[in-house]
């Protein structure tokens, strides 16, 4: 829509700044982040790249955010919501999803650094486990060259899915097999993924531990819950315990703060129903991956989205942090109240 040039100029101008602050005076805008990782780190060569940014980036963001919004706990938003607190103009919460150790590592000294608070939504059966859900470690075996498209292919035909061999060998082939392994019956996909246990396997600790939980929320990083499994919530056998259940296991690690009263849904899945549920087992916010920018214009919603995004959303083909960008795909976001 825009050339090169003419998004550079906007930026710079300060015309999408203006546009912004009136535009979106009234707004929570809420980031969703998973991975953040330095290129150096080992994990690296294990990550899925679309849903990890590198930990230069992620500092340009941060430094984006403080310039142009308002960055704000999980608390004052619960606090917004129960009408005992007024969100500044151009809120903005950054959240990480799944509760990868790495956010540790490398997220938390570069929030530290700026004094910018988030929050993070844990599976509670993953923490503590040192390997990564099962997409993350198919990825990692084909990045490293363990396995290919073709032996997934063959696996998942011998499970009895009519999996044809993919036209492209490459990332977008393997995610579409992914897709399958996913639609999968639990029993009959941990089979598969015995099966390729040796090519699997993964030496790294990438899942976050309970000390680490403690130390993201010492240095200002609140806790929510992701599912007790990462199963998505549209075809979880036991949604009490996908709720509820973890809730309860989160309180029991963590008896020094109250109950989390935040959560996302995994893979972004849910309905009416189920978000519903949600608010029952205790939850007074629940995030979404819809991405709108949330209207606070009458009030603060229960149901909010977020805005999760790529590298390419942040930096140019050369890998350098790009303002414009950024800007240009937050700023201009559907403005909602969602429920």
């Amino acid at each position: 829509m825009f050339s090169d040039l003419l998004k550079k100029l906007l930026y710079a101008s300060g015309a999408l700044g203006l546009y912004h602050r009136v535009r979106n005076a009234r707004t929570l805008t809420v980031i969703m982040f998973h991975r953040v990782l330095e290129p150096t780190d080992a994990r690296w060569a294990h990550c899925d790249p679309d849903y990890t940014l590198r930990a230069d980036l992620f500092t340009s963001c941060l430094e984006f955010f403080a310039a142009h919004y308002n960055m704000v706990t999980a608390d004052d938003v619960v606090r917004a919501r129960r009408g005992e607190h007024e969100l500044p103009p151009r809120a903005l919460l950054v959240t990480f999803d799944d509760g990868w150790s790495d956010n540790v590592d490398h997220a938390l000294p570069r929030m530290r650094a700026l004094q910018a608070p988030g929050l993070m939504f844990v599976v509670s059966d993953a923490v503590g486990r040192a390997e990564p859900f099962y997409q993350e470690q198919i990825i990692g075996a084909w990045r490293r060259g363990r396995l290919d498209v073709g032996t997934l292919a063959q696996a998942l035909r011998r499970h009895g899915v009519q999996a044809p061999e993919p036209a492209d060998a490459g990332a977008t082939g393997l995610r579409q097999l992914i897709s399958q392994v996913e639609q999968l019956p639990t029993e009959q996909r941990r089979a598969l993924l015995a099966e390729m246990a040796d090519a699997l396997a993964d030496p790294l600790r990438h899942m976050i531990t309970a000390d680490e939980l403690r130390t993201l929320d010492d240095g200002g990083i609140a806790i929510g819950l992701h599912g007790k499994t990462h199963t998505p919530m549209t075809s979880a056998p036991d949604l009490d315990a996908e709720l509820g259940g973890a809730r309860a296991e989160m309180a029991a690690r963590m008896p020094h703060r109250p109950a989390p009263v935040t959560m996302s849904f995994p893979h972004g899945r849910f309905d009416a129903g189920i978000a519903e549920r949600a608010r029952s087992a205790g939850y007074e916010l629940v995030f979404t991956s819809v991405p709108v920018v949330n209207s606070t214009e009458s009030k603060v919603g229960w149901l909010l989205g977020r805005l999760g995004f790529e590298t390419g959303a942040v930096a140019d083909g050369s890998g350098r942090f790009r303002p414009d960008l950024l800007a240009l795909y937050l700023f201009r976001r559907p403005r909602r109240l969602l429920a």
